[in-house]
């Protein structure tokens, strides 16, 4: 399976009264982490949404294993996790420093035509991305 890596920096900005980068934040870099494996398989998800086509999350599981700190350098791993040719489950880790697990992580997403949030096949609307995700998965 194809895994896109990106490297964020912890900012001051993302960190709790703890010192320890706050949970939600975390949900943002999955969000890096899919736009940059989308950019891996050649793809834009701004050009979809262009298109008037959305994907909006259905689920979040996510397991906090390790903090983060202001300084600190953590990478976001991202693969597909499970996907049917309507409905895509991305998988996440994202790492200490230290390569240590610091979250895990699976989102579900559909995509949906904006005016309505009716629901698309990706296989037919987008045959190249139903390709690049099927062979992404077999990598």
């Amino acid at each position: 399976m194809l895994v896109s890596t990106k490297e964020i920096e912890v900012r001051y900005a993302e960190t709790d009264q703890m010192g320890v980068v706050y949970h939600a934040n975390y949900l943002i870099w999955m969000e890096v982490g899919r736009t940059t494996l989308i950019q891996d398989l050649g793809f834009n998800y701004a050009e979809m949404e262009k298109d008037g086509i959305i994907s909006p999350v259905m689920d979040i599981q996510i397991s906090y294993k390790k903090p983060l700190r202001y300084g600190e350098k953590a990478t976001v791993k991202t693969w597909i996790d499970e996907y049917d040719g309507l409905r895509v489950s991305y998988g996440y880790e994202i790492l200490t420093m230290d390569g240590e697990l610091a979250v895990t992580a699976v989102s579900k997403h559909v995509c949906v035509k904006k005016e309505n949030f009716r629901p698309v096949i990706i296989r037919k609307l987008y045959p190249d991305w139903h390709a690049a995700y099927e062979n992404a998965k077999k990598q």
